[in-house]
């Protein structure tokens, strides 16, 4: 993977996402599995995990991760700024019109027009989670983490880094299971 790819790639995920980290998230989604098939889409749920689970804008790591991945310390510096560098420069060319707008009706009706669309975008990204989830775990569990992480952060009001941590746990321990279930015990041939 070229350096030009992974700028072109987190560039249009940086100049393209609207309203903070978790709207960006379907933008690298797109660029990182399906256009350039950087990662896989369950590697991209770990990254997105992990990345969730630290402190600090989760696109920008997602962005280190994936420009690290490909091109090592060079990668995730030419990744990282090519995210962030067009929106900085355009914000702040843009803060000054921006401001002799503020009043505008119209202004404001563009903003709250966005909101839907980012709303679908990630929607359309818990569906397929989902869909994998129900593929890979089976009905039964798939709306049972569902319900317990909805629980976890609604109900009991848990920091999403640490119902992260409880699942990646549970994921290793689950993982470590099914190996050690798989193979046979050397002294049951006996």
């Amino acid at each position: 993977m070229s350096y030009k790819d992974i700028a072109l790639g987190m560039f249009r995920t940086g100049i393209l996402g609207f309203g903070g980290g978790p709207s960006v998230i379907p933008l690298i989604r797109y660029e990182a599995v399906i256009r350039y098939k950087w990662v896989g889409d369950e590697e991209f749920a770990e990254i997105l995990a992990i990345a969730n689970a630290l402190p600090g804008p989760i696109a920008t790591k997602m962005a280190a991760y994936l420009g690290y991945k490909q091109r090592g310390w060079m990668g995730a510096f030419v990744s990282i700024c090519a995210h962030i560098l067009p929106t900085s420069l355009a914000i702040v060319a843009l803060l000054g019109v921006l401001y002799s707008f503020s009043s505008s009706k119209y202004v404001a009706g563009m903003i709250y027009a966005v909101r839907p669309v980012i709303v679908v975008m990630l929607g359309m990204m818990a569906y397929e989670f989902m869909s994998k989830a129900w593929k890979g775990l089976g009905k039964g569990f798939a709306i049972a983490f569902a319900l317990i992480a909805a629980l976890l952060l609604t109900v009991l009001d848990i920091h999403p880094g640490i119902v992260i941590a409880l699942y990646l746990a549970y994921g290793a321990f689950h993982l470590k299971w099914f190996q050690r279930k798989a193979v046979p015990d050397k002294g049951a041939s006996r």
